[in-house]
């Protein structure tokens, strides 16, 4: 259970679609109004870690024209979210954002969310520390997975307001976004690495 808690600290970390547009609606609203969003993407990802535990994710995924369709929608939608962020300039903007956060954002956002399922997916079929007891193993799990991503998505929607309060110089603020903008295309490459393999 212990290796099990390490692996959901270090997959929910890292930078994906989630925490970067967590980040930028941070930096443009502020705390309050984007935890809305940041709902919407709870409400999400265990959305989609029931499809993983229903199976019905695998059968939805399992036509070969839909898994190809959200695999498009998904890699144009965070290349065009990284490239708004690597163009936003000397301003940290993550992504500019014309209207308030929402819950139906965030709940889009993670249905089309690579990272959400291959995360999903790993630990749920992984980690096998209950074999016999598989109720109590995926309900731990959930559990788990849930204590974790709510402060991890905190600290990330509190660090965009954090670092638009900052006076940082045009070049750091352009490093920012270009770091960013980078995470974002790892999160691409991924996605596409993981569809060729299936």
């Amino acid at each position: 259970m212990l290796t099990f808690t390490a692996a959901v600290f270090l997959l929910f970390i890292t930078p994906g679609p989630g925490v970067l547009t967590t980040a930028g609606f941070g930096a443009a609203y502020g705390f309050r109004p984007s935890l809305r969003y940041v709902l919407g993407l709870f409400i999400g990802t265990n959305l989609v870690m029931l499809g993983v535990v229903t199976g019905v994710a695998a059968v939805i995924l399992s036509l070969p024209w839909l898994r190809i369709v959200l695999m498009i929608a998904s890699v144009g939608y965070l290349i065009y979210l990284a490239a708004r962020i690597a163009f936003a300039g000397a301003k940290i903007a993550f992504m500019e954002a014309k209207a308030p956060p929402g819950v139906l954002g965030g709940l889009a956002l993670q249905a089309i969310n690579p990272k959400a399922y291959a995360v999903n997916t790993s630990l749920i079929s992984g980690f096998n520390y209950a074999p016999d007891a598989y109720v109590f193993e995926v309900v731990s799990k959930a559990v788990i997975m849930n204590a974790i991503w709510i402060p991890v998505h905190l600290a990330w929607l509190w660090a965009g307001v954090a670092l638009h309060r900052l006076d940082l110089s045009p070049r750091a603020q352009r490093g920012i976004n270009y770091a960013m903008a980078l995470s974002m295309l790892g999160v691409v490459a991924l996605a596409l690495w993981s569809a060729a393999q299936t």
